[in-house]
Formats: structure tokens, sequence, C-alpha cells
């Protein structure tokens, strides 16, 4: 059974707890976001495998999930990036955000989120258990669809996004 992190609202540890527990018990839990970036400034989204436990279908950053018990969160992101996407790339964080979401299977995402970019320029690989299709698209057509089809999107990126394209305009940089 796979565990998560209990943490306060300052990000410090507080226990472990299964995770589907938390979800249903809406305990506040430590997760990560990772964004990346080609280098036409892009952004690779992800979609969602449809039987996932919640959002399913749904498009969102290019990966994301939870540390493990005594993991660092940059260590499980980069982990996570490989395991879904097939690929590694350096992350640097950027920012972090607490959310709450509910669902309408009564699985709750009450989560500590720390938020992570890269860059990358290659193939991709993806795990079809965790998503059915991904694409790299522009800031402005993310931030079209954001606003006119809200609904194709997970709850956490309507959150970060903004955040994250506020980042990318200020360091451009590749």
């Amino acid at each position: 059974m796979e565990q998560v992190i209990l943490v306060d609202e300052r990000d410090l540890e507080t226990g472990t707890m299964e995770k589907m527990e938390a979800h249903e018990k809406a305990f506040l839990h430590r997760a990560f976001s990772v964004f990346i970036f080609n280098e036409k400034g892009e952004t690779l989204l992800q979609q969602r495998a449809l039987d996932k436990y919640h959002s399913g279908g749904l498009w969102t950053n290019s990966c994301c999930s939870h540390p493990r018990p005594g993991e660092e969160t940059i260590d499980a992101a980069s982990r996570r990036l490989e395991e879904e996407l097939g690929f590694e790339a350096p992350l640097k964080k950027v920012f972090d955000f607490v959310y709450q979401a509910s669902f309408d299977n009564g699985l709750t995402e009450y989560e500590f989120d720390h938020v992570f970019v890269g860059y990358y320029e290659g193939a991709i690989t993806p795990d079809p258990k965790e998503v059915c299709n991904y694409a790299y698209r522009t800031m402005e057509s993310i931030e079209e669809e954001l606003q006119n089809k809200p609904g194709l999107y997970t709850a956490w990126f309507h959150i970060a996004y903004p955040r994250v394209m506020e980042w990318w305009k200020q360091n451009k940089a590749v």
C-alpha cells in the first residue's frame, strides 16, 4: 500500500497514511507538480489515464504525485517524471501552495503542492497506466482553453498554471 506524508500548513511532517485513506478523509499531505518546457517555451501537458482514481481523462501538468515517506520531494518528482513519461530532466522548485478539491467519487485532494519546472527536448514514452495522451502546448492556447473549456483540466492545474506562467515570463532563459 502506498503511503503519503501528512503535513501541516507549513509543510512540517505530522505522520504518514495510506494514500487512498488520506484522500477519503481529506488529510493534508505532501505532493508535487512538475511542469516541463521545451526550447520553444511550450508546456508539456499530459492527459491522465481514463481509469485514474480521480480526474481520469483530464489534462494537467507534465506529471504529479506524492513523495514516499523518507523521500526528498525533488527526488520523488524526478522519479515520477521517469516513471510516468519515460525521461529525466533537471528540475528546479519555483513555489508551493496548498489546495483542496473534492471529487464526485467522494475523494478529496488536500495537498501541500511543491511545484518544479524543467526543460526537455527528446523522446517521450508515457506509461499507459498513468497517461493516455500528451502534447506540448503554447501558453496562450492553454490559457485560452482554461477560460473557455475549464472542465478539460484538473483542479490543481487551474491554481498552479497562472503562477507557473508568471514565473516563466520572468525566467524565459532556457
